[in-house]
């Protein structure tokens, strides 16, 4: 019987890691390399949750993980204030659409666009859950060039380290304290810095043209986070 379970438990972790076969980045990502992009528009988030400012959390967020990547990211204030005189505060309007004109504007070589799917407080469950999707496309052939979706647990529970029921019902009330408190730009910043932890790296990064044997991330993943990521 142990037999057979160990043969089955086998087989599940085989066909698990042959669904998600880790790929370099440079063949993950190969269009990356290949048009060496150094310039990036933030387009504004498009949320579709309940919490409205969601998509100011993200905005605010998106620029210093791209830059530590080695980009240079238009600077965010500007860029959204010419988005908005020009009606193009909603970005999903052109997601599907050429992307071009923002190109000749801006002088961008890349439009960030990022989709807020999910966005929960529980304050009982002592987490943040946010489900977001990345997508980079081509200002020049409009092509996607970089896509990820993740499902991220950002955990706020405290753990005083007293014992027994007391101890319980402490840690439960400080957590949904914390939780409540919680400044939920460090949880879009998280999800952020996670996301773009195997994008390919620009210009202005050390690692730039050598990284692309570093493997990429799966497309999409589900991973816990607390404050100290």
């Amino acid at each position: 019987m142990k037999r057979a379970l160990f043969v089955f438990s086998l087989i599940v972790f085989t066909l698990s890691s042959c669904s998600t076969p880790k790929v370099a980045k440079s063949v993950a990502y190969q269009q990356m390399y290949e048009q060496e992009p150094l310039t990036v528009l933030l387009m504004p988030p498009i949320n579709r949750t309940t919490n409205v400012e969601a998509k100011e959390y993200f905005h605010t967020t998106l620029n210093v993980p791209l830059a530590n990547a080695g980009y240079y990211v238009i600077p965010p204030f500007l860029s959204m204030e010419i988005l908005k005189k020009e009606s193009a505060y909603d970005a999903e309007l052109f997601l599907d659409s050429p992307l071009s004109t923002f190109g000749e504007i801006f002088g961008a070589d890349l439009a960030v666009f990022t989709i807020i799917n999910k966005w929960d407080k529980s304050a009982i469950g002592s987490n943040v859950k946010v489900e977001v999707e990345y997508i980079i496309k081509s200002t020049k052939t409009n092509e996607t060039l970089y896509n990820r979706k993740g499902e991220v647990v950002y955990d706020t529970s405290v753990n005083t380290g007293a014992p027994g029921v007391l101890g319980l019902v402490a840690n439960l009330a400080l957590s949904a304290v914390n939780t409540a408190a919680t400044k939920y730009v460090d949880v879009a910043k998280a999800c952020n810095t996670y996301t773009f932890q195997d994008l390919p790296t620009g210009k202005y990064n050390p690692k730039f043209k050598v990284d692309g044997e570093e493997l990429a991330g799966p497309k999409e993943f589900t991973v816990r986070l607390n404050s100290t990521f």
